[in-house]
């Protein structure tokens, strides 16, 4: 930006946006922050955590603010749209938490406004900004396991951290709000190459007890244009007290040539304790055991965030300075993973093979 420093808008002062704007204050080439949140005391105090420069309760004022260049998206999911337009409109560039939007008709709006206004929009699928995950790319770009023909990949985590994500936004699905970072990876591995055609099931018991519309196991088989079959699971329904904080995950790339299989489950970092930990996701649910390393964002220690989130940040305010490459989703990535996921969910409630045109 041909500036020694920038300014950062952060919208939405919940958890993710309380990470990122923590991680931009931080950052030497970061001088001014604001936050924003539709609760004023929700941005106060994050605005006291950080020393934010502005807290209010006004997007568009944090966005429009002289001092602000780029602009961090991290409402939920169904608020997306309009602080990502009226940014994109202002001149500047943002980085939206995933999934881009939970309907099409928004992706494309944002995606028109990006284009139209000539200014820059990233997804924050953070899952390609942890190390194993990045090394797989790096292989696959050099050729290591040939022509890809297939991929198989499930993602586990208990129901007490489900919950919390359906407080959030009862829109949410583990499909819509997990599996995504999944279906973009394999996407990001077979990059160039067409997804055709989604077939799932899926089954729900737990959740529609407790009175939720959303399923507990879905399982999709996507086709590529190549013949890569693509084999996806999630389920969000493990007990309560299941030991992983975030994504419990494991991921698999079959390739004529060579083989990737990734094992993030990280059973190999479990803690025990007799004091009991807390849960960095849900409130007042202390642990005797967990696997330290699933959680999804990032974690504070040491006097510093390390993980997945904090990397995926680092790496945002330095294009913003410097113009590098970066490898944060692309709308038309986003909007593709998207179409996958809602067709996943279709599939899964009708019965029925989706045929894609994405």
């Amino acid at each position: 930006m041909a500036k020694d420093q920038i300014g950062l808008a952060v919208i939405g002062s919940g958890r993710l946006g309380t990470l990122r704007a923590s991680l931009a204050a931080a950052h030497p080439s970061v001088g001014f922050v604001a936050v924003s949140d539709a609760e004023q005391h929700r941005a106060d105090i994050l605005a006291q955590r950080t020393g934010a420069d502005l807290a209010t309760s006004d997007n568009l004022a944090a966005i429009t603010h002289d001092a602000v260049d780029a602009v961090f998206v991290s409402t939920p999911e169904n608020d997306h749209r309009t602080a990502i337009i009226q940014a994109l409109e202002a001149g500047k560039p943002v980085l939206v938490e995933k999934p881009l939007a939970l309907a099409l008709d928004d992706a494309d709006a944002v995606i028109e406004a990006a284009a139209r206004t000539g200014t820059e929009l990233r997804v924050a699928y953070s899952r390609r900004h942890e190390r194993c995950w990045m090394l797989t790319k790096e292989q696959i770009l050099q050729g290591r396991l040939g022509t890809i023909i297939g991929i198989q990949s499930r993602v586990y985590n208990s129901r007490a951290q489900f919950l919390e994500i359906l407080k959030r936004t009862d829109e949410a699905s583990a499909v819509n709000d997990v599996l995504t970072y999944y279906v973009d990876l394999a996407c990001w591995y077979l990059e160039g190459i067409r997804p055709v055609e989604v077939v799932a099931r899926a089954n729900s018991k737990v959740f529609a007890g407790l009175g939720y519309d959303t399923a507990d196991v879905t399982w999709a088989i996507i086709t590529f244009e190549n013949g890569a079959v693509v084999n996806l699971g999630v389920c969000y329904a493990l007990p309560a007290k299941y030991p992983s904080m975030g994504q419990s995950s494991r991921f698999e790339i079959l390739g004529d040539e060579g083989v990737i299989l990734l094992d993030a489950d990280n059973k190999d970092s479990m803690l025990y304790t007799d004091n009991g930990a807390p849960h960095n996701y849900v409130p007042d649910h202390n642990m005797n055991i967990l696997f330290m390393q699933t959680t999804s964002a990032a974690d504070y220690a040491v006097g510093d965030y390390w993980g997945a989130v904090a990397n995926e940040t680092r790496s945002w305010i330095d294009h913003l300075m410097t113009g590098r490459d970066i490898p944060h989703t692309t709308p038309a990535e986003a909007r593709r993973t998207l179409a996958l996921t809602l067709a996943i969910e279709e599939s899964a409630r009708t019965g029925n093979a989706i045929a894609l045109d994405v």
